[in-house]
């Protein structure tokens, strides 16, 4: 899952072709099938939306939540694809992304009423 964090006039309007950007990278980094698309946006006022100094209002955040098991040059090959392809589609600097992996152990995932270590029918890898 996804969550995907920024200011409402910033993020609104390019929500869906954001949305799109972020999982043709998991798919092409991670190997992600086109049905695994799980992303949350938060657009928030300016009130209620503090960032660094040295920001602009198109400052976004980006928290990938995925299951433990990917090597370390994979996550940072994802970083690194999000932060040129949304600078390359939106214009967006990289000054103005911040991206946070959290991984969590397969069996603190729940989905389809199981833990994410019983699912033995995944269509893509997790130990990328």
């Amino acid at each position: 899952m996804i969550v995907i964090y920024g200011i409402d006039n910033q993020l609104n309007p390019i929500k869906r072709k954001l949305s799109d950007v972020i999982h043709s990278c998991m798919q092409s980094v991670l190997g992600l099938p086109e049905n695994k698309r799980a992303h949350r946006f938060v657009p928030l006022s300016k009130d209620d939306f503090f960032y660094p100094e040295g920001r602009t209002e198109a400052y976004t955040v980006i928290e990938i939540n995925m299951m433990k098991g990917r090597e370390i040059h994979t996550q940072k090959s994802l970083i690194k694809a999000l932060f040129k392809q949304i600078e390359r589609e939106f214009g967006i600097s990289s000054v103005d992304i911040e991206i946070t992996i959290k991984e969590q152990e397969k069996y603190q995932w729940g989905f389809r009423g199981m833990t994410g270590d019983e699912a033995l029918d995944l269509k893509y890898e997790v130990n990328v």
